[in-house]
């Protein structure tokens, strides 16, 4: 085969897509910061997903520019993380390589690649050595030197993935870190396992995706008993107009031993009913021995399911879609309803129609802290952070419905700032995007606080930008394993502090923690100190956070300590010191 067409390169994605889609929780445990985030793995599954879906819908298969542009558009509105908008950009480089073509040859593969290599690097504002980027880099420069003309399209792609593995296999070598932590670079292994797929389908063993096996749809009568279980229980927060979808499952978790050859991640009670928590009402999380049982009320359930299968296996499954039930209702109700609806249909339609001068775009979960946001003035909050992150297409989405001239977006997060940017340059035309590049939930509510209506959009995004370069955050989170990092030992369950992507202690309680991370962040120069409180936390340690403001102020009357509730899972503590 000395060519490949359309029809074969759609093969290759779907067989690529399957091929990560089975060893994503495995990318997951590469990740070197022991934190509760959103994974590289699951980023890139998510995100080569929405690739594969574009790539489904387009007709005429024989066209191979036409199959790798609806790829590229897929993967560029799915990119989620730092990994998966990287992962965009690299295909994108390479479908545009592909253009005007109907079919390719050995060097129009080996150029699509380094074109793939040239548009990453391009759209990464502070390339890193040791990343997905020299995997990528250094694979299409070997591929390059080594094409020959006349060349079989399955060598091309053996020569590629052989330098590409080789290349993960040295990335520790040029980040320290990786090699402190014994691992490779996580998002160079899941393009890796991307090329694999692709390499596979080329030899005809197209990569098929192992789903879960769903033994019965019925939770009524099922033969499981949950006896004595720690049960989690969380009364509904939908507002009466929000329904979504009853979601329910059971999961089998493996045993301890086997965790590594399924691919599966430790059990983290905790973990995960802060994941159920943040995106979702109506919870009920159930443990008992290898069995774990979860209703939850959401609107993403795909989103809950793919995570809950980084731990096990679904024994039981259940999806009501609550929506549409509603809908029912309503049209057993006509009259009076029927007429209010249209009423508040053609308001809502009018106030579509008025566009906006500017409008504030956050990211946040936790009820304190989205209402922190709303109360300064922002229009709309896209649900996510540490445990979720949003795509392009949802920022995207974000800016179309504030309907406004000008837009800020506020990622507060580092792992989201990439998505944020490339929903902006999907933009230009629509409106005026302006990324504040926000790494902590304290930063975006500290710019949101001095942005001024009255000033012109240059003077809010220079002021805006020198007040995240000045405050100082910090937040404590539990770690997921044994980890060493910058010589500070850390053991799974440890709660940590950590400020700058550094991490400042690891102990065995959040007090002990919040202590610590305040003695580092204020010094004779500090004004004001403020801490969004989670889930987690109880009255008792809010009474140790207060004996610890009492401390600082006691000595201190111009120093201000607010302690608000958040509301965050995951988080105990955020912190900023201005």
């Amino acid at each position: 085969m000395k060519t490949i067409d359309g029809k074969i390169l759609k093969n290759m994605i779907i067989s690529a897509s399957n091929n990560l889609y089975n060893h994503y929780p495995e990318i997951d445990q590469l990740n070197v910061f022991p934190i509760p985030d959103g994974d590289t793995g699951t980023n890139m599954n998510l995100t080569i997903s929405s690739g594969a879906a574009k790539v489904y819908e387009v007709k005429e298969e024989k066209n191979i520019y036409l199959i790798a542009e609806a790829f590229k558009k897929g993967l560029l509105f799915g990119a989620r993380g730092n990994s998966g908008v990287i992962l965009s950009q690299i295909f994108r480089g390479f479908a545009d390589s592909l253009k005007d073509k109907t079919e390719a040859n050995a060097f129009d593969i080996a150029d699509a690649f380094v074109n793939a290599k040239t548009v990453a690097y391009q759209n990464v504002m502070t390339p890193v050595e040791g990343t997905i980027l020299t995997v990528v880099r250094e694979a299409s420069e070997t591929l390059s030197e080594q094409v020959k003309e006349n060349m079989h399209i399955y060598d091309v792609f053996d020569i590629f993935l052989k330098e590409a593995k080789a290349s993960l296999q040295r990335t520790p070598d040029l980040l320290p870190v990786l090699r402190e932590a014994g691992v490779v670079d996580s998002g160079g292994a899941g393009f890796v396992k991307i090329i694999e797929g692709m390499s596979k389908a080329l030899h005809n063993q197209v990569v098929e995706k192992i789903m879960p096996q769903v033994v019965s749809t019925n939770f009524r009568n099922d033969e499981y008993e949950f006896k004595n279980a720690e049960t989690a229980n969380v009364q509904s927060k939908f507002k009466h107009e929000e329904f979504g979808y009853c979601t329910e499952f059971i999961l089998r978790l493996p045993k301890e031993e086997d965790l590594m050859k399924l691919g599966k991640r430790p059990y983290n009670k905790k973990r995960i009913d802060a994941v159920l928590n943040a995106h979702g009402n109506s919870i009920v999380s159930v443990h008992d021995d290898d069995l774990v049982k979860v209703h939850i009320h959401t609107m993403r359930p795909g989103h809950i399911l793919t995570y809950a299968q980084q731990f096990g296996e679904f024994v039981k499954l259940k999806i009501e879609n609550m929506s549409e039930q509603h809908s029912h209702l309503i049209e057993e109700n006509q009259g009076e309803v029927n007429s209010t609806l249209e009423v508040k249909n053609i308001a809502k339609t009018e106030q579509n129609k008025q566009r906006s001068e500017f409008a504030l775009i956050a990211v946040a979960n936790g009820e304190g802290i989205k209402k922190e946001f709303t109360n300064l003035g922002v229009t709309r909050i896209v649900s996510g952070g540490q445990t979720m992150n949003p795509s392009t297409e949802d920022f995207v989405n974000a800016c179309r419905e504030v309907n406004a001239d000008v837009v800020y977006i506020f990622p507060n997060n580092s792992n989201i700032i990439m998505a944020a940017s490339q929903a902006s340059d999907v933009l230009q035309g629509e409106c005026r995007v302006n990324v504040i590049p926000t790494k902590s939930i304290p930063a975006g509510i500290a710019a949101c606080m001095i942005f001024n209506p009255s000033s012109s959009e240059n003077e809010n995004v220079e002021s805006m930008n020198e007040l995240i370069s000045e405050i100082k955050t910090g937040e404590i989170t539990f770690s997921v394993r044994d980890t060493e990092i910058d010589g500070t030992k850390v053991h799974n369950g440890d709660f940590m502090a950590i400020s700058k992507k550094k991490i400042v202690c690891s102990v065995k309680t959040k007090e002990e923690a919040l202590e610590k991370l305040l003695k580092k962040l204020i010094n004779s120069d500090s004004s004001i100190v403020t801490i969004y409180y989670g889930l987690d936390v109880n009255e008792k340690t809010l009474e140790f956070v207060e004996k610890l403001k009492n401390k600082y102020t006691k000595n201190n009357e111009d120093l201000e300590f607010e302690i608000k509730n958040g509301g965050q899972p995951v988080y105990s503590f955020y912190v900023s010191v201005e």
